[in-house]
């Protein structure tokens, strides 16, 4: 492989398989009885069997009631079930928010350098990223630094004038509840970025928020609401964050065009991706113009930052893809764009088992262990996406060109040798559909075969570039050139 190629591989960010775990969801801790005192009003615990469902605001504490319904999972018990996700192939853990707040999702901070009470303590945190990197894997957690939760300490202080930290919120008469808040959620005023001291004290010094937890062996933060911090934020913030980790991986939560972001930022959520993969499905938009939206997104922000953003299709905060998409066909060549176009693909706890779940809260759904069974269609076929990107370079770590179809999306992943070339033609209308394709690549060979890896199993011959497919509804093929020997000739013997 040439040096670009080897380089990619060699950086564990580039096409990662990662998984998001809401620790309160994930696995029931065997320790409720002795952390009962920490589910009191109004806060409340529910059975792992409960379904979540919308609440009411609760005007004493500023809150909504289902923010504080708790399931009991905890970073322990979230441990046990280390090996579930090794054994899936995943090779970055991503948790969402874990430090010391009142809600469950944890996006209220009230100390950023504790560990809610419920989840454990930083000694559990540090075993757990012990337990992580033996076993191979890269630990990241959620980082919530535009704003905090009102019970932090910092907030409380500041609502007096003479506090020194007053100026670490934008306080105001013209403001409704008399400080900025984050999208108007009177839980969540919204931190002074344009303040030194809260630089200093979020990403700047060596004791920051990030680079303390950096220090301590996490692997990288994703930023929530990143698209708030804006451009130069987040670029001081990256290279603060590189001056304890050389290698770390900054994610933002960029609901914008990647473009400009990803010259601040290692990576965004591809929420584009997922926007056009979606739309695609959904009939929204042709083939035609969905490749030509996945190419010019590519082309504009640049390969290197696409290869580590990350491939969502569900999350905490949308509808899981079940809910998404109505025809298990459909779900299935989602997974196939999102395991195939460039990038690290993202999958949500319990996608790969089959969970459904509407928009929050009914997204955040207690794991469904009772899925994990060997005759889980769904699991083997996740798991099958997931050995394919292992397998191949080119879905991992190799470029990406667009094949000009009207009725298929179509296109290629490859690198400087053509045996790792992979061809993607994707059928998502729902009638049978046949075209010519054009394959702009000049190492492969005439009349040369194809090796089909995955999907629809039908002849192929390629005739001066051009090659002839044939797909039902909903379907899909990935196939090869098979550049192996055959007796004592081939074709690809000096390409």
């Amino acid at each position: 492989m040439a040096n670009i190629y080897k380089q990619r591989l060699s950086d564990w960010r580039n096409g990662a398989i990662v998984y998001q775990v809401l620790v309160d969801r994930f696995n029931p801790s065997k320790r409720l009885e002795e952390k009962m005192a920490l589910y009191q009003y109004p806060k409340k615990l529910n059975d792992w069997q409960t379904l979540p469902k919308p609440g009411k605001f609760l005007n004493d504490v500023k809150y909504w009631s289902h923010e504080l319904d708790y399931w009991g999972g905890d970073l322990t018990s979230l441990m046990e079930k280390l090996d579930y996700i090794k054994d899936l192939g995943v090779e970055v853990l991503y948790l969402n928010p874990i430090v010391e707040s009142l809600s469950n999702h944890k996006y209220d901070a009230t100390d950023y350098q504790k560990i809610s009470k419920e989840y454990g303590t930083k000694a559990d945190l540090q075993h757990l990223i012990d337990k992580t990197h033996q076993s191979d894997m890269k630990i990241m957690l959620d980082g919530v630094f535009n704003h905090v939760g009102v019970n932090n300490p910092l907030f409380i202080a500041a609502k007096d004038e003479t506090s020194p930290y007053r100026d670490w919120f934008d306080f105001s008469d013209t403001y409704p509840e008399g400080v900025r808040l984050w999208a108007e959620a009177k839980s969540l005023p919204e931190l002074n970025l344009d303040n030194n001291a809260v630089k200093d004290y979020i990403y700047r010094d060596k004791t920051s928020v990030i680079r303390s937890y950096l220090n301590d062996g996490v692997d990288g933060w994703r930023l929530d609401v990143a698209f708030d911090l804006g451009f130069d934020i987040l670029k001081d913030l990256r290279e603060h964050a590189r001056l304890s980790k050389p290698d770390v991986n900054i994610i933002g939560e960029i609901w914008n065009y990647p473009e400009t972001w990803l010259k601040s930022i290692d990576g965004v959520m591809n929420f584009t991706f997922r926007e056009i993969t979606l739309r695609l499905l959904n009939g929204k938009l042709t083939p035609s113009q969905a490749g030509l939206m996945l190419d010019d997104t590519i082309k504009d922000a640049g390969i290197e930052g696409i290869l580590k953003s990350w491939n969502i299709l569900d999350n905490h905060d949308v509808a899981r893809l079940k809910q998404l998409l109505p025809k298990a066909a459909q779900q299935r060549l989602a997974q196939v764009m999102q395991f195939t176009l460039p990038g690290s693909p993202n999958l949500y706890y319990g996608t790969e088992l089959g969970m459904d779940g509407a928009n929050d809260p009914e997204n955040r759904a207690p794991m469904r262990w009772d899925l994990n069974t060997p005759k889980n269609d769904t699991l083997k076929w996740v798991k099958t996406l997931i050995d394919l990107h292992h397998q191949e370079k080119a879905l991992k770590v190799g470029d990406f060109k667009l094949i000009r179809s009207e009725h298929f999306l179509s296109y290629s992943r490859y690198t400087d040798d053509v045996a790792d070339t992979c061809i993607i033609v994707i059928n998502p209308t729902n009638q049978e559909q046949t075209e010519s394709l054009l394959l702009k690549d000049s190492k492969l060979m005439n009349f040369s075969g194809f090796n089909i890896i995955l999907g629809e199993q039908i002849p192929l011959t390629l005739l001066a570039g051009l090659i002839e497919v044939t797909l039902k509804p909903y379907s899909f093929m990935l196939f090869k050139p098979d550049t192996t020997v055959s007796k004592s000739y081939t074709p690809y013997k000096r390409v």
